[in-house]
């Protein structure tokens, strides 16, 4: 098989498209995949590539699939209903496995598959989009400065931009959750926003609050960092309002404001357009510190140039 062949399942939603269009400047020839027949034909047809279509729940309709590349990109989210499937049929296919996961938890699920994935001599490979690639490059570059660091804070901003239909809707999923950081190794679940501060990121000052961001799951494994917090940017306002969610955290867990919130995301724009990534720039800003209190810093800008999302630091 052809080593620049490669499957894409999700190819249809924003994120699968984006691969799926820009797989050509790098050489990359995707077989385009999932569910839903008439979304994923009109893009194979303009794309002018080839594909499939079929259900996760069909072993023999995707393990076909798999023995015939050597590597699956899954972009379909929510992950963590998608990703024990294919990674299931990757183990036993020997194709190589990657995501764009950004969820904590599954994060910690796939993470129980390493002894089986180097038995089989397959890897797997989740959060290889912007969250956590840039991040985690962060947390290792800081490790590598500070090897004897003990606490790791990670913060990202976004000037412009947006989310994208999976992406909101994860988060729909997740309301009234709270947050979580890494202490002494483990995971602790806490309120969303319970810290807030002001974070420098050299173009600009901007609050930012701690989230359930993956860094609080991967950064761990890449830094042997056992205290990890994750921040993102938010307006000064919603964070104050934000500590008021404990007060409706259970009316945001009903399937009837979930509901509302979902029909409403399916009604806007599946994500940024060309022109609004364009203009949109990424922040990445961290900060370990060793036992004597000694803090390193690191901010990462905007590389000139960069055009579109598979451009990476």
């Amino acid at each position: 098989m052809p080593d620049n062949r490669f499957l894409v399942y999700g190819a249809n939603g924003y994120t699968g498209e984006l691969i799926a269009r820009y797989a050509a400047e790098y050489n990359l020839l995707p077989i385009l995949a999932g569910r839903r027949e008439e979304a994923i034909q009109s893009l194979a047809t303009r794309l002018n590539y080839p594909y499939k279509i079929f259900d996760l729940t069909d072993t023999t309709a995707l393990l076909g699939a798999l023995r015939q590349v050597k590597i699956i990109v899954n972009a379909a989210g929510p992950f963590q209903f998608t990703a024990k499937p294919i990674i299931d049929a990757c183990l036993q296919a020997g194709t190589h496995y990657i995501d764009i996961n950004g969820d904590i938890s599954v994060f910690e699920f796939i993470r129980q598959y390493d002894t089986l994935a180097r038995q089989a001599g397959v890897m797997v490979l989740p959060g290889a989009g912007f969250d956590v690639v840039p991040t985690d490059c962060t947390a290792l570059l800081l490790k590598k400065i500070m090897p004897e660091a003990i606490r790791l804070i990670l913060a990202f901003a976004t000037l412009g931009g947006g989310l994208s239909h999976g992406t909101a809707t994860t988060m729909i999923n997740k309301l009234g959750k709270g947050g979580a950081v890494r202490k002494n190794g483990s995971i602790v679940r806490q309120a969303l926003g319970q810290k807030g501060m002001w974070v420098d990121f050299g173009v600009k000052k901007r609050f930012a609050m701690t989230i359930p961001w993956g860094d609080v799951a991967t950064a761990y494994y890449t830094t042997g960092i056992q205290d990890v917090e994750s921040y993102t940017a938010i307006s000064p306002v919603i964070y104050r309002l934000l500590k008021m969610q404990f007060l409706f955290n259970w009316l945001l867990r009903t399937k009837f404001i979930r509901r509302i919130l979902k029909k409403k995301i399916d009604k806007g724009a599946p994500g940024p357009s060309d022109e609004q990534r364009r203009k949109a720039i990424s922040l990445i800003w961290g900060q370990v510190t060793n036992s004597q209190g000694e803090k390193i810093r690191r901010e990462k800008k905007p590389r000139p140039g960069c055009k579109h999302p598979m451009d990476t630091l």
